[in-house]
C-alpha cells in the first residue's frame, strides 16, 4: 500500500514551479485557511507589488462597506420652472450622480419620459449639474492617449466614457464617423472630433482643443473599414451634447449648455432614473473589470467616509486607510480604484488577510467570477475538483489573481499570487505600451504558473 501523504509528496513543490515558469521580476504569493486564517504557504508575502485589477477586489468591499449593496444612482431631470400647456418656463437641468453604466439609451429614454410629460418648448437655459463627483481628466496619465479603458470621470458618464469612432474606405478617401453609439442609437457628436493625416505612425495623436477634444489618425494605419473606442475627456460636455440631440428628436430645442455644481434644492423632479442596485453594477464590474466603475464607486465611499476627494491619489490613500482598518492590511498604497496605476502596492499576505476578514461566504466572494481551470491546450476542464473563484489583473508584464479556492475536501482557501516584472515593463518603449513584445508570452506563463500552484494547494492542503 502506498504510505500515507504519498499523492501529496508527488506534488512538485513551489518554488520548482516558479522557477519552471521561467518569469523573471518576482513573484510573491500567500495562501491560507480562509475560515481560522491559519497561513499555509507563502513566497514572498511581504514584498508589496502592483495588484493590477485585484485592487477592484478591495473597492468592491470598501464600495460595499461605504454605501451599502442596495444604493442606486440617480440621473435626474429638473426644474425650477412652471410648465403650462407643454411650454416649460425656467430652466431644465440635468442632474449627474456619478451612475457609471448610464448609456445613450437610458439618456433616449428619459428624454422620451420628458416627451411624454408634455414638455414641447423649454424658455429657460439648459444647465447641467456636476458637483456629484470631482473631474478627473483620466485614471492613469501613464496610459497612450487612445485606450478606451482610461477614460475621464465626471458626475455624468456616458457609455463608459468612450466616443464610437468608425472609418470606411471609399475611393481614395475615407468616411468617418464619431457617435455615442448604444445597443439601438447612434447620435453624432462634435465635442470629440477625428482628421485623417498622411502618416503611419502614431496610429494617434490627441490634443486638448478646449471646446473638444481634437484627435487625429494616421492613413496608413486604417485599411479599407473598422472602428475602436476612444475615451472621451469631457464627460459632462459629452453626454450634455447627446441629450440636445435626443430632445431635437422629440421636437423639443435646448440652448447650449451651462456648467454648475448644483441644481436649486427646491426644483422639481421632472424625470429620474435610477440605477440597478450598487451589488449588481459591482458584479459586472468584477466580471468586465470596468475600470470606470471601480473609479467611481471608490470615489463615492470615500466621499461617504466624510472626506471630499480632488483626485484618484487622494482617494486612493483614503482607502487604503479603510484597509487597513476594516480588513487588517498593515501595508499598502493605492494611486487608484481600478489597478490601472502601476504605482498602487499590496503585500500578497496583506491580501490574504483580506480575503480572510472578508469571510469565504461573503458577499465579496460571491461577486467574483469562476475562474476555470484548463489543461495544457488552454481547454477547459470541466468538473475540475477544485472550485475557484477569483479576481485577475493584467497589466504589461503584470499578472495577479486573488480569490478562493474550495478544495475537493470542502475545505476553503483565500489566496494571492502577484507576479510582475518591473524592470522588462520599464524598459517598454513609449510607442509599444499598447502591445509590447513578449507580454503576452509572460502573461500565458503567469497563469499557467498561477493554476499550478492551485492544483498544488488543493491537494496539499486538503
Amino acid at each position: 500500500m502506498r504510505p500515507l501523504g504519498f499523492e501529496a509528496r508527488t506534488i512538485p513543490d513551489a518554488a520548482d514551479l516558479i522557477r519552471e515558469a521561467g518569469l523573471g521580476g518576482r513573484v510573491g504569493f500567500a495562501v491560507a485557511d480562509a475560515l481560522t486564517g491559519e497561513m499555509l504557504e507563502v513566497v514572498n508575502p511581504l514584498y508589496p507589488l502592483p495588484p493590477a485589477s485585484v485592487a477592484k477586489a478591495v473597492s468592491c468591499a470598501y464600495a460595499l462597506d461605504r454605501l451599502g449593496p442596495g444604493y442606486r444612482f440617480r440621473t435626474r431631470l429638473v426644474s425650477d420652472g412652471v410648465l403650462s400647456e407643454g411650454r416649460l418656463d425656467g430652466d431644465l437641468w440635468l442632474v449627474g450622480s456619478g451612475d457609471p453604466i448610464f448609456d445613450t439609451d437610458a439618456l433616449a429614454g428619459m428624454a422620451q419620459q420628458l416627451a411624454a410629460a408634455g414638455v414641447t418648448e423649454v424658455t429657460g437655459r439648459f444647465r447641467v449639474a456636476t458637483g456629484a463627483l470631482p473631474e478627473i481628466w483620466q485614471i492613469d496619465p501613464g496610459q497612450l492617449p487612445h485606450v478606451g479603458y482610461n477614460p475621464a470621470i465626471s458626475a455624468l458618464n456616458l457609455n463608459f466614457n468612450r466616443v464610437h469612432f468608425e472609418w470606411e474606405r471609399e475611393g481614395e478617401d475615407y468616411t468617418i464617423s464619431m457617435d455615442a453609439r448604444s445597443a439601438s442609437l447612434r447620435p453624432a457628436v462634435r465635442v470629440s472630433r477625428m482628421r485623417i493625416e498622411e502618416r503611419t505612425v502614431p496610429v494617434y495623436t490627441y490634443t486638448d482643443a478646449e471646446s473638444h477634444d481634437a484627435w487625429t489618425v494616421a492613413r496608413g494605419a486604417l485599411g479599407n473599414a473598422g472602428s475602436r473606442w476612444l475615451p472621451v475627456r469631457r464627460p459632462a460636455a459629452y453626454m450634455a451634447e447627446v441629450f440636445q440631440t435626443l430632445m431635437a428628436d422629440q421636437g423639443v430645442r435646448l440652448s447650449s449648455p451651462t456648467y454648475e455644481t448644483a441644481a436649486p434644492e427646491t426644483a422639481l423632479v421632472l424625470v429620474e432614473h435610477t440605477s440597478a442596485p450598487l451589488d449588481e453594477i459591482l458584479r459586472g464590474m468584477m466580471r468586465w473589470s470596468t475600470n470606470l466603475t471601480a473609479e467611481v464607486i471608490g470615489l463615492m465611499a470615500t466621499q461617504a467616509g466624510g472626506t471630499r476627494p480632488s483626485s484618484l491619489p487622494e482617494s486612493g490613500a483614503a482607502m487604503g486607510a479603510w484597509m487597513r482598518e476594516r480588513l487588517g492590511a498593515r501595508n499598502v498604497s493605492f494611486v487608484d480604484h481600478s489597478g490601472l496605476g502601476v504605482g498602487s502596492r499590496i503585500r500578497p499576505q496583506d491580501m490574504t488577510h483580506a480575503l480572510i476578514n472578508a469571510g469565504p461566504s461573503s458577499r465579496l466572494r460571491n461577486l467574483m467570477k469562476d475562474i476555470p481551470m484548463r489543461d495544457e491546450g488552454g481547454n477547459v476542464i470541466e468538473n475540475h475538483p477544485i472550485e475557484v473563484v477569483a479576481k485577475t489583473g493584467t497589466l504589461n508584464f503584470v499578472s495577479t489573481l486573488a480569490g478562493y479556492a474550495r478544495a475537493p475536501s470542502g475545505r476553503d482557501l483565500a489566496f494571492t499570487i502577484f507576479c510582475a516584472d518591473m524592470d522588462r515593463r520599464d524598459a517598454i518603449p513609449e510607442g509599444d505600451r499598447e502591445r509590447p513584445q513578449g507580454t503576452r508570452t509572460y502573461n500565458r506563463a503567469a497563469k499557467r504558473l498561477q493554476q499550478a500552484l492551485i492544483e498544488r494547494w488543493g491537494v496539499v492542503f486538503a
